[in-house]
């Protein structure tokens, strides 16, 4: 499966209720699930980003319906990041010899 990476910050709702965001983020696991999506990692952060969601997804597509899902709640808004693993990267970079 492709890797992403999801940044996302709170909305006014989501810091008003930051005290359930371990619970939310067990949901989104779920919920990921759901989109056969496998949730690796959840991290929150400091700075411009309040969190960071590491994840597998079978498409582009599961991912963008996974992110709006969630995003429909209210608590956060995402971007999505397509990752590369060292082993796909390389593939990328053999394009150029």
């Amino acid at each position: 499966m492709a890797g992403y990476v999801l940044l996302f910050q709170y909305t006014d709702q989501g810091i008003r209720n930051v005290v359930d965001t371990i619970k939310r983020a067990a949901a989104a696991k779920e919920m990921a699930g759901k989109f056969g999506i496998r949730i690796v990692e959840f991290l929150w952060t400091m700075g411009q980003y309040d969190g960071v969601i590491l994840a597998e997804a079978p498409s582009e597509e599961a991912i963008a319906a996974f992110s709006k899902s969630t995003s429909s709640l209210g608590y956060f808004k995402t971007q999505i990041l397509r990752a590369f693993r060292t082993s796909e990267f390389d593939s990328v970079l053999a394009t150029f010899q």
